[in-house]
Parts: C-alpha cells; structure tokens; sequence
C-alpha cells in the first residue's frame, strides 16, 4: 500500500516514530473503525483517528446536533445545530483529511443491528452514555472477535478501557443501574472529553499498529478534579452471560 506525497508529508511525525513507522501508518490505512456516538468521546476520537490516517471511520449515531453538545462535542459548529451528527461529523471528518473514507450510520445501535453496523471493522470504540447499547455492542464485538473500546465520563472523571475477548465489558458491568448518572443529569466539564476521546483515540490506534501495551482486560480511570488517574484490572466474570466460562465451552 502506498502513500501519496500528501499523505507522506501528512503523517510524517508517525513515519519517523519508532513504533508506527511505514508499517504501522499503512495498517493505519488499512483499517477500519467504527464510532458508536459522535458524543462527547466519539467526537474527540473521531477526530484524532482521521489525523491519524486511519482508512476508513464508520460513524454510527440518530442523534442530531444540539446546542448544548457544542460545550464538549468539539466536531461539532454552532451552524451544524438541528443536523444529523453522522452527516456534520462526516463533513468535519473529510475537511480534516480527505484521505479518511467515511461510512455514516444514521442509525440507534441495539441487539438486533449491533452485528451489522460493526461487521467488517477491524476496532470498534464505544463512546455512548446508554447501558443498553454499551451492552449491544459488547456482545456483537465478543462474537465477531473485534477489539472494542470502552470510554465514559461524566462530572470530573472518565475511564476507558480495552476489551479483546474475555473479559468482556459485561463482566465489568454486569447489569444497568436503573438511576445512572448522564451528562444531562449530572453535568460534565466539557475538556474532560477531549482527555477520553483522545485517550481512546491512542488505544484504537495502538490495537491498530501493534505498538505498546493496550489496556486489554484493564481500566484507566482518570481523575480531573485531582488531576491523576490509576488502572485497575478486570477480571473475568465466570457467570458473565456473554463470554461466561460455560458460554466459552458451548462455542
């Protein structure tokens, strides 16, 4: 696969990065990623995934662009209120870098669409705030055996994490909680979704080229208000309903 002499001149800082290199910028371009929400992290994600030169972005939201997204929905300009995010998103997309092929989905991710819409990714990146998509999307990627990042906030604080398999994102969440807290409900500082989106935006990217050590079976949880961040382990859920110990057996 080659690149153009715009695209070498685009991506030079990876070209010359010890762990992406040509190689690693041509898997870039090789692949593709599906975007669950154009939120808050997506948006960001989205963002920094097209400068990266990643092939193809599919872009998977119904929501329309409103007002108060504009705080942290950083894709987003105040002009693109009232539209689709998937078509705002695309066109910021495709002004960033019109080497990136956009896929929009202009559709609401559940069980029974959840296998077409990431069918034929290489990541998916999983940025919504609906327990029931976020469960959705975790079971199709466990049985199409696509990586999938996980990235959520609210008030001061994110996580992202990396699931491959087991465990998955049930074993860390095993059920909704009935009262979960929105951004709409409890409010967010809007930076904090740059710090997400981008942070799951590097471990896509990492998956991708094969540099250093994702968060596979792990959770970055950062702090805003404090200002640091740990990683905790997540273990595998023998009764998980998804990648279950029994399930694994059955398969």
């Amino acid at each position: 696969m080659s690149f153009s002499d715009d695209e070498i001149e685009r991506y030079a800082r990876h070209l010359v990065l010890a762990e992406v290199g040509g190689p690693g910028q041509q898997r870039l371009k090789a692949a593709r990623v599906g975007l669950v929400g154009m939120g808050g992290v997506g948006g960001p994600a989205a963002l920094y995934l097209a400068a990266a030169g990643v092939g193809t972005l599919r872009l998977i939201d119904d929501d329309a662009v409103g007002l108060s997204n504009l705080q942290r929905q950083i894709a987003f300009a105040t002009a693109d209120v009232g539209r689709s995010k998937v078509e705002a998103g695309a066109e910021a997309l495709g002004a960033l870098n019109p080497h990136v092929g956009i896929e929009p989905a202009a559709e609401r991710l559940g069980p029974d669409n959840a296998a077409r819409l990431i069918q034929g990714c290489d990541v998916v990146l999983d940025g919504t705030d609906d327990f029931a998509a976020r469960f959705a999307v975790n079971a199709a990627c466990v049985a199409a055996g696509i990586p999938l990042v996980s990235g959520a906030l609210g008030r001061w604080s994110g996580q992202v994490g990396v699931f491959t398999g087991r465990p998955c994102y049930r074993c860390l969440v095993a059920d909704g909680p009935p009262d979960a807290e929105t951004c709409a409900r409890v409010g967010v500082v809007g930076a904090l979704a740059g710090v997400v989106g981008a942070m799951a935006a590097l471990e896509a990217i990492k998956l991708i080229t094969g540099a250093g050590e994702p968060l596979t079976g792990r959770l970055l949880i950062y702090d805003g208000l404090a200002g640091s961040s740990r990683v905790a382990r997540i273990a595998a859920d023998p009764g998980c309903p998804v990648c279950g110990e029994g399930l694994q057996a059955k398969a």
